[in-house]
């Protein structure tokens, strides 16, 4: 986005920051500043960011701000509320995500932790226009105040849910326990509310979303040869409990259907964490699913990755599972329960050479899971 931003309007642009992995090495005016912030949890660079990106907007104020936002913003732009530190912000959040609380929750408290989500950077600005790339697919499908924490648009949510989110996640830290409660008796000021005038000139379109990838998925496989279906359904909740969910919805649309056949789903799922081990989503969600590809009775193979090519906090986009995957891991002397159990699925594919490495690619719509059937 930022690089065709660029290319169209540089003229245009007073001033302007891009953060996100690996803006450096892209293809960007001169005098805009770049930073490269951390995710899923923010760092030293997020707050700069998050504290620059407040600055510009309240020196646009005579002009318009044009912001394009995409998942993620919400590790990467982060600017902590007055009393709340960033080590309260990431023990936050890995608290919750560590818990499998689900985008919406999570970015319902963190709103309540910052100075700029929650509609406070449109607030700044007088006039704003977001562009957003989506990866919010429940409750509701790109809902543009969970986007990046909603920086652009009123909240409609409140302390009182941050804090009933937050009081039932093990490990959220005390201080913020605190400011919440605080934020619910009312003592803080609440973040930008629907119908606040300060938001009048607040516009925001959403131009990509878990269907584009969808879309462009399907048209490939069609174009190699495959029969095509598209799974409507979002894959969500608990990854091990999707992917069974996904591989029954999968063997209904595969009864009678020509082959080979390409079953494409697409989502985001949540991983309660019990175990010390090294994954993510994607890659707990293939492992679930490995052990039944074997019942289409032909030879089938699961891929799940995210779409901004970073799965959890690892360098791989996800994995491939197939119909042989347990046996070819018995081979290996790798034990798949015990790597679910534990939440260590990134050693496991790493062993048998099936972990999705991508690098980042500079989108995020979610993740999404193709399924062929031979």
């Amino acid at each position: 986005m930022a690089v065709a931003f660029g290319q169209l309007f540089s003229e245009q642009v007073e001033r302007a920051l891009v953060a996100g992995p690996r803006v450096s090495a892209m293809t960007l005016p001169a005098t805009w500043q770049v930073f490269e912030p951390a995710h899923p949890f923010p760092d030293r660079v997020s707050v700069e960011a998050g504290e620059r990106a407040l600055r510009l907007a309240r020196q646009s104020r005579d002009r318009w701000l044009a912001v394009l936002l995409s998942g993620g913003a919400s590790s990467m732009l982060c600017a902590p509320a007055a009393g709340v530190t960033l080590e309260d912000k990431m023990a936050a959040s890995k608290a919750l995500m560590d818990a499998g609380v689900a985008i919406d929750a999570v970015n319902c408290v963190r709103k309540h932790l910052s100075a700029i989500k929650g509609g406070q950077l449109a607030a700044a600005a007088g006039r704003s226009l977001t562009l957003a790339i989506s990866d919010v697919h429940h409750p509701i499908a790109d809902d543009p105040s969970v986007i990046g924490s909603g920086p652009t648009v009123a909240d409609p949510t409140t302390f009182g849910a941050a804090l009933k989110i937050a009081a039932g996640a093990a490990g959220v830290p005390a201080s913020v326990i605190r400011r919440l409660e605080s934020g619910a008796a009312g003592e803080l000021n609440e973040t930008v509310k629907p119908g606040d005038l300060r938001l009048a000139r607040a516009g925001v379109l959403v131009i990509g979303n878990r269907q584009t990838a969808l879309d462009g998925a399907a048209r490939r496989a069609a174009a190699i040869g495959y029969r095509v279906t598209v799974i409507d359904d979002v894959t969500q909740g608990d990854a091990r409990e999707a992917a069974g969910l996904l591989l029954a919805r999968a063997e209904q649309v595969s009864r009678g259907s020509a082959r080979p056949l390409c079953v494409l789903a697409a989502g985001e799922t949540t991983v309660r964490v019990v175990g010390s081990g090294k994954g993510g989503r994607s890659q707990e969600l293939a492992l679930a699913a490995s052990p039944h590809l074997r019942s289409f009775g032909t030879a089938a193979v699961l891929a799940s990755a995210g779409t901004d090519g970073r799965d959890g906090p690892t360098d791989a986009a996800g994995a491939i599972a197939d119909s042989t995957t347990i046996e070819r891991a018995k081979r290996a002397g790798l034990n798949w329960e015990q790597a679910l159990a534990g939440n260590d699925t990134y050693p496991f594919f790493a062993a048998l050479g099936d972990l999705i490495i991508s690098g980042p690619t500079g989108t995020n719509v979610g993740d999404v899971q193709v399924l062929l059937i031979a």
